[in-house]
Order: C-alpha cells, then structure tokens, then sequence
C-alpha cells in the first residue's frame, strides 16, 4: 500500500518516459529530481490506474494456525504491513491480530497497517476488516481526506493479499468466497468514520470495486442498521467467535 502520511510527495506531471519498466508493476511511481549530482529517487504514491497485487511481493507468516481448519470453528485474523523500504507486504494468519508488525515508532506514525477478522454470526460467515484512517496524531488528521482515498483505492489489493495467502483455507472452504466482506473505516471525523459491506469476497477482489463501487456494492445506511451482522446477546452456537478480536476505541458508524 502507499504511504500514507505527511511524507507523500505528489507530482503534477507523471512522465512514462521516465518511469523505468520493472517499477510500473509495483504500488510506487518513481521519478528523479533533476540534480547533476547524488540524483534521488523519490517515491510517489501511484494515484492513477487501478491497483495491482503482485504475490511475488507478499510474505505470508502462519502463526498458531492450522491452515484448512474453518474460521467458524477457529479464530482467524489477518494482519497486514507494508515496507516502505521494500514496497513488500508481510501477512500473519493467526488467532489475534500480531500486534508486533506495527510497534515501532514509524509504523505508529503512518498507521497503514489493514487488519481484518473472520466471523460466523447468526450461522453465516463474514470477513470484517479495518482500516484507520485519522486519529491519533495531527498529521493522521490532515491527510485524512487523502488516507482515505488510498486506503479505498488499495482495499481490492488487500482483500487480494488475503485470499492469496490463505488460499489453502479457501481452496479447502470454497463457500468462504461467498462470504460478505464489510469494511470498517476509523476516523474521528465523520465523514470518513464509515461502515461499507462490498459484497462477497470473491467480488469485492476486483480491481474495479474501488472505482465503481456504486455499481458493485451496497452500502449500509442509518435506516438499514439490521443489514450489519450482530452477534446474539445470549450464548449461542451459530455466532464465534463471541466477542471481536480487533479491539478498537471506536466503532465506525454505517455509511449514509
């Protein structure tokens, strides 16, 4: 995913010309300052054309799990990052989501991390995943509006990511690709504090949800409340697990 944070530098021209051909493939556009000496190359968020999943760029780490066992019978969380070093994304399949990928002082500043969660409520399946867009420090705030559009933009990428890494547990579960994908925006302003379902997974993985979402989703309004899948207040069987494992201060509210 792009970085998302106050050292994003945005180009007014982008220039095929310059771009060399073994980077037009992953999520950076590159371009060189026009210095005769100590040339820098500087990474510029790719905001045109749709976004790419390339598995050759993806670490995939099992942690604690058994790769075929149902997610309505074991926990199941997913836990995305990003090397802005690298421009390669590391996921953990586990029970809980794996805090450690983002302790450090410049994952808590730019907050790209994606994590999602695997429920079974009411009997049916459901992936939840969660994105942070604003909140925390000032610079998370001023970019909000722009946090949000990369996030919107990247979201087939990481949905992608998913599937790919787990593809043993969809391969052995096809019935999962049915499952709803609703998608948890987290901001303290309003307007991006948002709930969004993009339909089943096996849809909500293509390019063109993030462009024509309209068209290929449904979105949760306040009349439209009992769409969100809640869990029974009783104990139960056909909701697991029981309580969230993605703990967050706030809950995002549906979309209008």
């Amino acid at each position: 995913m792009a970085t998302l944070t106050a050292s994003l530098v945005l180009p007014s021209k982008l220039r095929q010309s310059s771009l060399l051909s073994d980077q037009q493939s992953s999520l950076f556009l590159y371009r060189r300052r026009p210095k005769k000496k100590n040339l820098a190359i500087v990474p510029v968020a790719r905001l045109f054309g749709p976004s790419i999943f390339e598995a050759s760029k993806l670490k995939v780490l099992f942690l604690g799990v058994d790769e075929n066992k149902h997610p309505g019978k074991l926990p199941r969380t997913y836990t995305l990052t990003h090397s802005d070093i690298t421009s390669k994304l590391t996921l953990a399949i586990s029970q809980t989501i794996n805090n450690s990928q983002f302790q450090g002082w410049y994952s808590k500043l730019q907050r790209d991390e994606v994590v999602a969660e695997w429920k079974k409520v009411k009997g049916k399946m459901s992936l939840h995943v969660h994105c942070h867009i604003s909140g925390g420090h000032f610079l998370l705030d001023l970019f909000a509006r722009f946090r949000y559009f990369i996030f919107y933009k990247e979201l087939p990428v990481v949905l992608m990511a998913f599937v790919h890494g787990d593809g043993n547990l969809l391969n052995y579960h096809p019935e999962l690709q049915e499952a709803l994908v609703w998608v948890y925006f987290h901001s303290n302003i309003p307007e991006f504090n948002k709930v969004e379902c993009w339909g089943p997974l096996k849809d909500a993985v293509a390019p063109s949800i993030g462009v024509q979402k309209d068209e290929l989703q449904f979105q949760v309004t306040p009349s439209s409340n009992s769409n969100l899948p809640e869990p029974c207040q009783e104990d139960c069987d056909c909701c697991f697990p029981p309580m969230s494992l993605i703990p967050w201060p706030e809950r995002a509210s549906p979309c209008d």
